[in-house]
């Protein structure tokens, strides 16, 4: 079958035509951005835990954190639009504005972690040819690469790449790798050794929900393409907590079990762990092109009409400037920020489709209308940040995820009833 690869879609929906993509695909797009150096990284900082508990804080986070995501979605698949067009019922017209600005600002960070990331890998590979100039000719190269890729849009990258060539590879790879972890003379004492712990385990169990909460101000960006609202929900949601969860549990083991603390080293000192590695970066570019992407997709919700190719060639070239000038410090506390805006957004997101307007859904024309500001949103979202940053700065040992998704979910219900009873209130005084 020829997959017809769809033409520029912005802010507004997309038509029946070219909503194609089934649970496979989705099973397959987001199994794929779960998995990745980055993800191994961030399992890393989980290392001094034992097992056991590592098995429980990345299949715990990861659930939880894929069912924001694919939650999130259904809004997307549903209407046909992007992720922040989304939140104009939500925040108004301008008021999506806001988070549209933060979600291109982490965008344009997480396309430098990535071309960092995979530039610093490659460097390994090739660094005995290059020699220095190894790191920046990787980043040139990888910039290009991720930005041809977002200029061809998803249904090309998911059927034409992903399905075909690159997630194979990668599963390949990967299943290689947990097999030379598992059976190291390390891993059965790792099995039954308690580590003081580094970080409290509700912490940890933040840093793995931000992850997938890191994808879905993205998520409707694809799931805008699903045929049926319930194949992408449980695409999102099956692919996502398997890949998460597996490589949460691999980056700590990595660290834990070799003893390096560099997951890009560790696979190297694997037996044929530099082929492992180059599997892995060949799949690791779909990242860079979700975030090159849902960049310009993003930037259209402001600017409608400036082609996406102008802002994803910038957010390309603020990557690679960001590669080259920032060192991969502090990448904890960045997931940590992130989850800090967008856990509480998404529930405000979750009480206005699914509480508040359950039987009073959105119309289309509700995403167009020039609302400026709900103030209500915002100060429901304001509180769920304020939520997040007093626990993890002052009490992280009870976890700020929930309680932040919580506390916006409240908020915004209690807003809305308040809103409804002075209406209610107002209409019996007229009469």
């Amino acid at each position: 079958m020829k997959i017809r690869i769809p033409p520029e879609w912005g802010p507004e929906p997309v038509p029946e035509n070219v909503k194609t993509l089934r649970f496979f695909d989705y099973f397959v797009l987001w199994s794929s951005l779960g998995v990745g150096l980055l993800v191994l990284l961030a399992g890393s900082f989980l290392a001094s835990f034992n097992f056991f508990e590592i098995v429980v804080i990345s299949l715990l986070g990861s659930v939880v954190g894929s069912l924001m995501l694919a939650a999130a979605g259904v809004v997307g698949s549903r209407y046909g639009i992007p992720t922040m067009v989304s939140l104009r019922p939500v925040l108004g017209l301008r008021g999506s504005y806001v988070p549209t600005l933060l979600n291109i600002v982490q965008l344009i960070g997480w396309t430098g972690f990535e071309i960092m990331i995979m530039a610093q890998a490659a460097s390994v590979l090739t660094g005995w040819f290059f020699g220095e100039l190894s790191f920046p000719f990787w980043v040139v190269f990888f910039s290009i690469w991720c930005l041809l890729l977002a200029l061809g849009g998803p249904l090309a990258v998911i059927r034409k790449w992903l399905e075909r060539y690159a997630i194979w590879l990668v599963y390949a790879s990967s299943v290689w790798i947990t097999y030379l972890v598992v059976t190291s003379p390390g891993f059965t004492d790792w099995l039954t050794v308690k580590n003081p712990e580094t970080i409290p385990i509700l912490l940890a169990l933040d840093i793995v929900v931000a992850m997938p909460i890191s994808w879905w101000p993205l998520v409707s960006d694809y799931n805008r393409f699903a045929s049926k609202t319930s194949s992408s929900f449980a695409g999102t949601l099956g692919g996502y907590t398997l890949s998460n969860t597996w490589f949460y549990i691999l980056g700590a083991a990595l660290t834990a079990v070799l003893g390096i603390n560099d997951v890009i080293a560790a696979i190297g000192a694997l037996f044929l762990g530099n082929a492992a590695l180059l599997l892995i970066l060949v799949d690791e570019t779909d990242n860079g092109f979700a975030d090159i992407y849902s960049s310009a997709v993003s930037f259209q919700n402001i600017l409608p009409k400036t082609p996406q190719w102008v802002f994803a060639a910038l957010t390309a070239a603020a990557g690679a400037a960001l590669a080259l000038a920032v060192p991969l410090l502090q990448y904890e506390w960045f997931l940590l920020f992130i989850g800090s805006l967008f856990v509480p957004l998404l529930g405000v997101l979750t009480a206005e489709y699914f509480i508040n307007r359950r039987n009073n859904p959105p119309t289309i024309e509700e995403f167009y209308n020039h609302t400026s500001i709900k103030l209500r949103g915002f100060v429901a979202w304001t509180a769920g940040i304020i939520v997040y940053i007093t626990i993890v700065q002052l009490a992280p040992t009870i976890g700020a995820s929930i309680p932040s998704f919580l506390t916006a979910v409240t908020m915004s219900f209690l807003l809305a009833k308040f809103a409804r009873i002075r209406v209610e209130t107002r209409v019996r005084q007229s009469d």
